[in-house]
């Protein structure tokens, strides 16, 4: 399977960010998909999961209310809406499965600064 991230960028605090993740080589419908991000020193870290039939989604701590993920199974394509956007945030974003992952691919830089 392959993943593509995009949609990244350099935002002011308090703005917002649509990702974009397409993927291929995989039965995505079949799949948990998830959002995950890596600060500059900091190991990996899980942000957001949906299930397979967008019913449900599930979010970290730090960004629970301010992020929505959403995914079109028919276009292979996983999204991630982020709102109110906080210094912290800043990271490279990467989409995957949500357990048994894949290849990365390269991932989006967001960048949370004024």
């Amino acid at each position: 399977a392959q993943f593509v991230e995009s949609g990244g960028g350099l935002v002011q605090p308090g703005g917002s960010l649509t990702l974009s993740c397409e993927a291929s080589g995989l039965d995505f419908e079949r799949y948990p998909m998830s959002w995950y991000r890596q600060a500059p020193t900091k190991e990996r870290e899980l942000v957001a999961t949906i299930y397979r039939l967008s019913s449900s989604a599930d979010y970290a701590k730090s960004v629970k209310g301010r992020f929505t993920i959403d995914r079109d199974n028919a276009k292979k394509t996983l999204s991630l809406r982020m709102d109110s956007l906080k210094p912290e945030d800043t990271a490279v974003y990467f989409c995957n499965t949500r357990w048994d992952h894949f290849d990365w691919g390269p991932g989006t830089q967001v960048t949370v600064s004024s």
